[in-house]
C-alpha cells in the first residue's frame, strides 16, 4: 500500500451533459468529500476515438484548441475545433467537426452530395501549425467520397474525362478517370498521420463503407449501388495512381471509404481510437500502482465491450495489476453485465430516479459527484481497499 492510496479517474464524456474532464473533476469532487487530501487523485479525461477526442486529448496533452471556418458537408462553410498538443508536436483533430453527420439537417442528407473537403483544410491548418504528427478520429461522418474531397483540400486534382475537375460528393466518383498528387502539400511526405478507427469494414460489396453505413446517411438501396459503383471507380484510379491496393484493409470502409483514401494517397495507419488516447496520455504508466480506477460514460449496456472506453481503460488497469475498477454511467442498459467479464468489477448509474432525458442531461454533473460521494463512502478508502 502506497503511503496515500491513489485513485485514477479516467471517464469518457457523457454525451451532451459533460466533458470527460467536467466528469473526471465531478467524480474527484465526490471522492474528497469523503476522504479530503488523504488520497492522491490522478485525473486522465478519456475517449475512443468518436466525439469528444479532441477535447478529451487536448486536456490530457495540455494542448490548445483552435477554430477554423472550412467547407461543411454540403459546401456552406462551418467553425471547427481541432487541438494542438502543449508541445506542439500534434494535432488532434475529429473529422466530423468538418465533415460530420450532425452538420447536415436529416432532410437535406444526401451521400451522393457530401464531400471531406473541409477535413482536409483542417488536416491543411494542422500544418501550418508546424506539426509532426496528426491524430485524425473519423467517426460520425456524413460523407462516402472515399476521402476525394479531403485529397482535393490537400492539393490533389481530381480530374474526369477531357481533362476536367469533377464535382464533390460521392456520386461524381462514377466519373473519375485521374487523380494527380503532384501537388500534394510536401509537409504530408514528413508528417506521421495517424487515424483512430474502430471499424473493420473493407471499402466495397455487402459488409462496405456505402451498405452498411450509407443508410444513415440518407442512402436508399438505388443509392447505395450508385455509391458502391462510384467507390469502386475510385478505387481503381486511386489504386493505379498509387500502387496500393487497400479497398480490403479492414477499416478501409470507415467514414464513407475515408479510411481507403488515406491508407493509399497518406500512408495512413490505422488504429483502435481507446488504443491511441490511452498511450497519447500515458495511461499505462500513471495506472501503475492504482489502488482503484474510476471511469464511465453517458450509457452502459451490452456494445460497451465492443471498444469503447470504459472496457479500455479496464482492461489497461488490470494489466498494471489494479485491484478494483469501477464504473459511474448516466444509465445501464440492457446487456450491461458483459462488462463484468472485461475488467469492470462495479457499475452504477448515477440518476437518482426516474427522469426525463432533458433533466439527466442538466444534472449530470451533480448526479455524477453525488454517486460518487456514495460510492466512495463504501470503499473504506485509504486504510480497506487491497
Amino acid at each position: 500500500m502506497n503511503a496515500k492510496t491513489k485513485i485514477v479517474i479516467a471517464p469518457d464524456s457523457f454525451k451532451e451533459s459533460m466533458t470527460a474532464k467536467q466528469a473526471a473533476k465531478a467524480i474527484e469532487r465526490g471522492f474528497r468529500s469523503v476522504y479530503q487530501d488523504s488520497i492522491e487523485i490522478d485525473l486522465i479525461p478519456m475517449a475512443d476515438g468518436g466525439e469528444g477526442t479532441t477535447q478529451s486529448l487536448a486536456d490530457g496533452l495540455e494542448g490548445t484548441l483552435y477554430e477554423k471556418e472550412v467547407t461543411g458537408p454540403l459546401g456552406k462553410m462551418v467553425t471547427a475545433t481541432y487541438a494542438i498538443s502543449g508541445d506542439g508536436s500534434t494535432a488532434i483533430i475529429e473529422m466530423a467537426e468538418a465533415s460530420g453527420l450532425h452538420l447536415v439537417p436529416k432532410e437535406k442528407r444526401n451521400p451522393l452530395k457530401t464531400t471531406t473537403f473541409g477535413t482536409g483544410e483542417l488536416m491543411k491548418a494542422a500544418l501550418d501549425k508546424g506539426v509532426s504528427k496528426i491524430i485524425l478520429g473519423i467517426g460520425g461522418s456524413a460523407t462516402n467520397d472515399g476521402g476525394a474531397g479531403m485529397i482535393e483540400a490537400l492539393g490533389g486534382i481530381i480530374y474526369g474525362s477531357g481533362n476536367k475537375t469533377i464535382a464533390r460528393g460521392g456520386g461524381a466518383l462514377i466519373d473519375l478517370t485521374e487523380i494527380e498528387l503532384s501537388n500534394l502539400d510536401p509537409r504530408l511526405k514528413t508528417v506521421e498521420v495517424e487515424v483512430a478507427c474502430d471499424v473493420d469494414n473493407p471499402l466495397l460489396g455487402p459488409n462496405g463503407a456505402s451498405a452498411i453505413y450509407g443508410p444513415q446517411k440518407g442512402a436508399t438501396e438505388e443509392i447505395i449501388v450508385q455509391l458502391d459503383d462510384a467507390l469502386r471507380n475510385f478505387h481503381e484510379v486511386i489504386s493505379k495512381t498509387t500502387g496500393k491496393d487497400v479497398k480490403d484493409i479492414p477499416g478501409a470502409g470507415a467514414a464513407g471509404g475515408l479510411g481507403a483514401g488515406l491508407l493509399a494517397v497518406l500512408d495512413a495507419k490505422l488504429t483502435r481510437g481507446i488504443d491511441i488516447v490511452l498511450r497519447e496520455t500515458n495511461f499505462f504508466d500513471r495506472v501503475t500502482n492504482a489502488d482503484l480506477v474510476i471511469t464511465g460514460e453517458g450509457r452502459m449496456d451490452g456494445q460497451t465491450i465492443y471498444g469503447k472506453t470504459p472496457i479500455g481503460v479496464a482492461k489497461a488497469a488490470k494489466q498494471n495489476g489494479v485491484p478494483k475498477v469501477i464504473a459511474l454511467c448516466g444509465t445501464l442498459g440492457k446487456g450491461y453485465e458483459a462488462v463484468f467479464e472485461h475488467g469492470i468489477d462495479a457499475a452504477f448509474s448515477i440518476t437518482p430516479g426516474p427522469c426525463q432525458l432533458e433533466e439527466a442531461i442538466m444534472n449530470g454533473v451533480e448526479f455524477l459527484e453525488g454517486v460518487a460521494r456514495n460510492v466512495a463512502s463504501i470503499c473504506h478508502l485509504p486504510s480497506c481497499v487491497e
